[in-house]
């Protein structure tokens, strides 16, 4: 709601946003972060049960993704900065996911069938291999706790 209405309000400013039929792809984006959300929190808090120090390296991973993926910054510029090595910035599956909501909401950014696909199949095998190893961590997790 907060989004929606700083949104309507630059509208109205004259700001040079145009929202277009790719909004209807908010369900689906919001159910592909919810998805890698719990993807990662699965396979993460499965591995810090058993390894408590890698809650550690989860702080420093979590910060390192936070610059990794182009919220402030555009994805061209990554492109553009980075060069050949542009390929760090797709291979984050959040990247695709933010870009389409800048396409769809504010009519910039970069919109690709593609890069969905890969995260939508990131997410699907995150999702795969967190319920795996959850599943042999959960026979001796009340042993380690």
């Amino acid at each position: 709601m907060l989004f929606l209405g700083f949104l309507i309000y630059y509208i109205f400013q004259g700001a040079y946003i145009h929202p277009n039929i790719y909004m209807l792809l908010l369900p689906f984006l919001l159910l592909l972060m919810a998805g890698l959300g719990l993807g990662f929190g699965i396979f993460i808090s499965s591995l810090t049960t058993k390894y408590r120090d890698f809650q550690f390296l989860v702080l420093f991973g979590v910060q390192l993704f936070m610059y990794a993926t182009p919220i402030v910054y555009p994805l061209s510029l990554a492109k553009e900065k980075l060069g050949e090595y542009s390929w760090i910035a797709i291979a984050n599956p959040m990247t695709s996911v933010i870009e389409t909501m800048k396409y769809a909401f504010l009519g910039q950014g970069q919109f690709s069938w593609y890069y969905l696909a890969y995260s939508f199949s990131f997410m699907i095998f995150l999702l795969f291999i967190g319920t795996i190893t959850f599943n042999k961590v959960e026979q001796s997790f009340m042993d380690t706790v």
